[in-house]
């Protein structure tokens, strides 16, 4: 072992005998192994780890020092103060190695090792002196490699907060809010999640979120595109196969599962899924066991399953085309992403993001907005959802002469004239088919936009301020309307 500079110890023993036969003991390693400091209370002790943070590799305790802090309740103490360093414990209480319960309680309480001192008849040294001298080496071994671990956990978790940021989900719209609470909570599990929404609505970005705020954020997130494999390839691609299973395999293949092992997969698009592979996929969920092709054993992997669909799989189970136990496997816990036309104000926040993004990627001033560009972006149906709007905000930049007029942002080229489905139902299916009363009419529709409206805001206040309307109008025809208690 080469050691650069000695181990540090310090030696807490109320005995001056006791302190010299340590002495003798570590005598012949003097230039590995160095008694800094000697006291005798507990107290004081903790003073010095205190005082001299990471000084000190391993403490020598006595455990039955007189008077102060000692014992288990001394070990806990100084593991508390400093969880790297080591602490050896010799006594006088037990000449008997193999008196568990006095092992197990000091382990327990933070020791790394102990050894009796034996009694008096041994003058010069620790009882059995390269024991104890192995233990010092061993406890600054792990001392060492405890530390190592700390950098490289350290070095991850700034790896990982640097993807948070990069992968952040921003909005305040009560959705959006709600969304952020929902992720918090179930990242904590390892329950199945089923997240949906329409095509760039940002499921992905939801299952990386989860991931890196689970207990497997350390782990590898395997996203896959189900409706990217060609169907014949969607079994070995998922869970691999053997060496001469089929004519070309001539070399065994890692499954994307067993990639993933320990960490999440993101199967997205999980709906296109063929039906054997769904077989397949129901197993692992239920046993844990993928089954490659030609292998005739499973092969046990540990993952934590996201799936995504922008398809009502509830239809797609009652058509025949979705397994129903795989479906009630997948969506343990069911996330709907609102389009981006419901989140209000969240439009113009995601615009200014991409616009700083792009221009900072660009290297060029970040261009001045027109006010009647803003509205116009607000009023908008985003069918492309925040994909859509992250490619216009990259266009606008790219022919941006340091401002954005409502002029550029209605051009043809950067927001279509596109078909959507209406956000109220037509007039026909108002009244069922029936020529309602005006008033009757005005009465449904005001509930429903109301509805749509609030649902967009952030509060009543902003509500109102939408429709031009005080606060206190607001509340009263909400009231009218039977929308408020």
């Amino acid at each position: 072992m080469n050691i650069a500079t000695p181990i540090q110890i310090l030696l807490v023993e109320d005995e001056d005998f006791d302190v010299a036969r340590v002495r003798n003991t570590v005598k012949l390693f003097a230039s590995r192994i160095r008694i800094a400091d000697v006291v005798s209370n507990g107290n004081p002790a903790l003073d010095l780890l205190n005082s001299k943070p990471d000084k000190y590799d391993i403490v020598i305790l006595d455990f039955q020092i007189s008077g102060g802090l000692r014992g288990e309740e001394l070990i806990q103490r100084i593991k508390e103060l400093d969880p790297l360093v080591q602490i050896i414990v010799i006594t006088k209480m037990t000449i008997n190695m193999t008196d568990l319960e006095f092992a197990s309680s000091l382990l327990k309480a933070g020791a790394f090792w102990y050894c009796t001192k034996y009694p008096g008849n041994i003058e010069e040294y620790v009882y059995q002196p390269t024991d104890f001298i192995l233990s010092i080496f061993n406890a600054f071994e792990k001392k060492r490699l405890e530390k190592q671990r700390l950098r490289s956990d350290k070095r991850l978790m700034k790896n990982i907060e640097a993807l948070l940021d990069a992968k952040a989900i921003l909005g305040e719209s009560k959705p959006m809010q709600q969304l952020k609470e929902a992720i918090e909570k179930y990242a904590r599990s390892d329950a199945n999640i089923l997240v949906m929404g329409a095509s760039g609505t940002g499921k992905e970005l939801v299952a990386w979120n989860i991931h890196l705020k689970s207990k497997r954020r350390f782990e590898s997130f395997v996203p896959i595109n189900c409706g990217g494999i060609p169907q014949g390839l969607v079994e070995s691609e998922l869970f691999g196969y053997e060496k001469g299973s089929f004519t070309g395999a001539s070399a065994p293949k890692l499954g994307l599962f067993e990639v993933a092992n320990n960490g999440t997969v993101f199967l997205d698009e999980v709906s296109e899924l063929p039906p054997q592979a769904q077989v397949k996929l129901l197993r692992v969920l239920q046993e844990g066991e993928i089954e490659k092709i030609g292998r005739k054993s499973s092969v046990a992997v540990n993952v934590r399953l996201i799936a995504a669909t922008n398809k009502d799989l509830s239809k797609e189970v009652n058509e025949g085309r979705f397994r129903e136990d795989l479906y009630y496997r997948l969506s343990v816990v069911p996330l709907e992403l609102v389009p981006l036309r419901q989140r209000g104000e969240d439009i113009l926040l995601l615009f200014d993001h991409f616009l700083t993004y792009f221009s900072a990627d660009l290297n060029i001033p970040v261009p001045e907005v027109d006010p009647k560009a803003r509205e116009i972006l607000l009023n908008y149906k985003w069918p492309g959802n925040v994909r859509e709007l992250r490619n216009v905000v990259q266009r606008l930049v790219l022919d941006s002469e340091g401002r954005i007029s409502a002029k550029d942002v209605s051009h043809p080229m950067i927001l279509r004239s596109p078909l959507y489905k209406e956000e109220l139902a037509s007039l026909k299916e108002f009244g069922n088919g029936q020529v309602l009363p005006l008033r009757e009419m005005e009465r449904i529709f005001r509930t429903n936009y109301f509805r749509y409206v609030r649902s967009i805001s952030s509060s009543d206040s902003n509500a109102a301020e939408k429709l031009g309307l005080a606060p206190s109008n607001f509340f009263r025809m909400c009231k009218e309307l039977g929308l408020k208690p």
